[in-house]
């Protein structure tokens, strides 16, 4: 199974590619899109559509999984950030991959075993999960989470699945 994760936002998109083989996770690509302030929302917004286009395109994920939206007390960031969120939705949409969404008390349970851990405590167990000690941008990190929260979530699926068999 292959898993693009986003990590959305309106200054920096993260995003991380996750191959599993059943009993390791590897690493395949990730990194962020810088998205300046300085830049029109719109332009910003037509560059996470094609550069997650053009990920897809390149790494040929079979899933994709997105971090949810989070509520603020701030409702011009949230709207904002629903519309980074939407973009990479659709080039996801149109890649034919499916989409997959996850809470940020998901993502954190599933890579930290604890649903409040901190960003910094996220990044240190993805660089163990996934053997990359030289790892320092938070929003590939939590893109990679993304990614490996929702492997975790498909092979339990499956899991339940074959014990459901006769």
């Amino acid at each position: 199974m292959r898993v693009l994760g986003i990590d959305p936002g309106s200054r920096h998109t993260g995003y991380g590619v996750v191959a599993s083989d059943g009993d390791r996770l590897i690493s395949v690509a990730y990194g962020s899109v810088p998205l300046p302030a300085t830049v029109p929302l719109p332009v910003r917004l037509g560059r996470i559509f094609a550069e997650i286009s053009r990920l897809i395109e390149e790494t040929r994920p079979e899933e994709m999984a997105v971090e949810d939206v989070f509520v603020s007390r701030n409702a011009r960031s949230a709207l904002i950030l629903g519309q980074a969120r939407g973009a990479a939705i659709a080039a996801g949409i149109h890649g034919g991959v499916g989409v997959f969404e996850y809470s940020a008390l998901a993502i954190k349970q599933a890579v930290v075993g604890y649903g409040k851990a901190e960003k910094g405590q996220v990044m240190q167990m993805i660089r163990l999960l996934l053997g990359l000690h030289d790892l320092n941008d938070p929003h590939a990190a939590d893109a990679l989470a993304v990614a490996v929260c929702h492997i975790h979530a498909r092979t339990v699926s499956r899991r339940f699945r074959i014990a459901d068999r006769p």
